[in-house]
């Protein structure tokens, strides 16, 4: 009885409000058995039937509402825990449970990662077949105010009589009404209730579909934090003076965005510089606001330096960075390697990472923008010697650009994925098709307390 302080009645069941009401909605009891990817429970009905349980833990005994069905399995929120999981915490966020930011902050932080190398160790064995030879341990940082970039949706809502600024619900046709974000760096997620209220005085405050968020670091000749206002109407000069003046008081760069992203312009100041540095690299890395850069400052230098420890480059090392973004990876390998070629779909990132190679004195880093889901066998970089190749790709993975890739002569292959099925994908064909091995993987926790999982493994012949 020991864990009874921790019961309490799990909020979740509000974001099925809207849910067709022919489903039954009569709690039922469930005994959780598992854990799946996204940090929902697993249960079984009396019949045999699989039903996911959000805010349920394995070990636990709940009282539950369902939500979702279908022909294989139902969908469910718990609304009462019965016997609560030794490693059941109380969320720190008070919108948890209706916010679709996080799945996991019910889960003790050593236990999350713990679940997030589960599910990288199924999917390797499940969808792969394959097994690493080492489990590397996971790579963890700070788990609050992480968060450096992200997009907050914006809904005007009359019921309400205000402007909702925040992620999307667990329902993501709606708008979490909240007022602090944790995970967010807390020089924007201590901000969102002063964001509401800008954009609800504003004349276009029904105007303005989104904000997203980036920030760089801090220092004299630096930015430092920028939001990006999404508007669908062209800004009265109330409004913008409004913006103005929010970004001199909170000490913010304001960027709008009435069209697409090449749309993007400076508001104040008038010429922002937004960067951050890699201080064990001495390396400086430049961007725009809508760029991609790593959420968790502090989790990607970590990641950096074991992508460095596992591709083991000597100075007389050709080194393939492919999906190269800004030079996150290129510009660390190229102070060790004898020349590294990045190579990235997007033209406007290849265009900064040769000014950051450039600023940064490293002209043994190439870049070349070229599309790794086509055909490359017109790229002249294809034709050229490697000794080692660098895999970053978006979730979708890199299938397309490694059945393409000459194997022949790499000593070794290191893929960072940002989705463990297609990397277990990957790596089953790497294994079972091109005769490499999984030397090694791990997790990496780039977002605490969300189910995302971040992973990085070691191919060799």
């Amino acid at each position: 009885m020991g864990n009874q302080k921790r019961l309490r009645q799990y909020r979740p069941e509000t974001s099925a409000r809207k849910f067709v009401a022919r489903i039954d909605q009569t709690p039922f009891e469930a005994n959780i058995i598992d854990l799946i990817h996204d940090g929902r429970g697993v249960a079984r009905r009396s019949d045999g039937k699989t039903v996911f349980i959000a805010g349920a833990l394995p070990g636990e005994r709940v009282m539950a509402k369902q939500v979702k069905r279908s022909r294989s399995y139902d969908e469910a929120v718990a609304v009462e825990i019965l016997q609560a999981s030794d490693d059941r915490v109380e969320p720190r966020c008070p919108h948890f449970g209706t916010c679709g930011g996080c799945a996991m902050q019910h889960l003790a932080g050593d236990k999350q990662i713990v679940a997030k190398q589960r599910v990288l160790m199924d999917n390797l064995q499940r969808i792969g077949h394959v097994t690493p030879e080492t489990v590397l341990p996971p790579l963890v940082d700070a788990a609050w105010g992480y968060r450096r970039k992200g997009r907050f949706s914006v809904r005007r809502v009359e019921k309400k009589d205000k402007t909702l600024v925040g992620f999307r619900e667990i329902d993501p046709r709606f708008v979490a009404d909240i007022s602090i974000c944790y995970t967010v760096i807390p020089q924007i997620g201590e901000k969102i209730t002063a964001l509401s209220a800008l954009v609800d005085g504003m004349d276009a405050r029904r105007e303005i579909p989104q904000i997203e968020f980036i920030a760089g670091d801090s220092a004299p000749d630096y930015s430092g934090i920028a939001l990006v206002f999404r508007h669908l109407a062209p800004l009265s000069e109330r409004d913008r003076d409004a913006l103005l003046a929010f970004a001199k008081a909170q000490e913010v760069a304001i960027f709008l965005q009435p069209k697409g992203i090449d749309s993007v312009h400076a508001l104040w100041p008038e010429a922002p510089k937004l960067a951050f540095r890699l201080p064990p690299w001495d390396i400086e890395l430049q961007f725009r606001p809508l760029d991609f850069i790593q959420v968790n400052a502090g989790l990607n230098e970590k990641m950096i330096a074991r992508t460095l420890e596992l591709l083991d480059v000597q100075p007389d090392e050709r080194v393939l960075d492919l999906f190269c973004g800004l030079g996150n990876f290129t510009l660390p390998l190229a102070r060790f390697a004898r020349e590294v070629v990045g190579v990235e779909g997007d033209a406007g990132l290849v265009l900064r990472a040769r000014e950051n190679a450039a600023r940064n004195n490293l002209p043994n880093a190439q870049f070349h923008a070229a599309d790794l889901a086509q055909d490359l066998r017109g790229q002249p970089w294809m034709r050229e010697g490697f000794d080692k190749v660098l895999l970053d790709p978006p979730r979708s993975g890199a299938d397309e650009v490694l059945k393409q890739l000459p194997l022949k002569g790499l000593k070794r292959i290191v893929y960072v994925s940002c989705h463990p099925g297609s990397l277990a994908r990957d790596g089953g064909y790497l294994v079972n098709e091109r005769g490499w091995k999984l030397r090694a993987a791990g997790v990496m926790d780039m977002f605490p307390h969300t189910a995302h999982v971040e992973s990085i493994a070691l191919f060799e012949p």
